[in-house]
């Protein structure tokens, strides 16, 4: 039986991956990225985003943006096939999500947060996902901007994932 499976070309890939549609609250997305300071998980943020569909990357305070040679190498071409900024600043973004009607949705541990599994937003909904740092999490002066707050559940002795994971686990929850 084994022989019987083909595997698809790249082009065969792409021309099923290029037919479909994302649905709708993917393709309105917007993933925010600050103080994220891997460009191995920047890049990896622009291959998933691109993956899903997603409607832009915004990267902010000293998260590293392209041009850069290690965040192409993980991106493989999706640095240059999604559309991204970068603002040092984060309040730009917290004005265009405001004016633009997006939902701030922080993914962070806190006594308030949603469990991920819990949470479903209209399909139409505009989220804009806002991931922080590898280590302190998201900056509370962006995290108290945030409604709702999110949290992958976690089982294990480990209290955290990579943010490349995160990002992966949460926009196929809403796929």
């Amino acid at each position: 039986m084994p022989n019987s499976i083909r595997k698809k070309t790249t082009r065969e890939i792409s021309v099923t991956n290029n037919s479909r549609t994302p649905p709708l609250i993917l393709s309105n997305m917007v993933l925010w990225l600050h103080n994220v300071r891997s460009m191995h998980n920047v890049g990896s943020a622009f291959r998933t985003a691109d993956a899903f569909g997603i409607h832009q990357l915004f990267l902010s305070g000293y998260t590293p943006a392209p041009p850069r040679a290690e965040i192409s190498k993980t991106a493989l071409g999706a640095d240059e096939s999604v559309k991204w900024s970068h603002s040092v600043e984060p309040e730009p973004y917290l004005s265009w999500c405001r004016d633009n009607g997006y939902i701030l949705a922080g993914m962070e541990q806190t006594h308030q947060s949603t469990l991920l599994t819990e949470y479903r937003p209209a399909p139409d909904a505009r989220l804009c996902m806002v991931f922080g740092n590898e280590v302190t999490g998201v900056d509370a002066s962006i995290l108290h901007h945030c409604e709702p707050i999110l949290e992958i559940p976690l089982f294990g002795t480990k209290h955290s994932l990579n943010i490349s994971v995160s990002i992966g686990i949460a926009l196929y929850h809403f796929l």
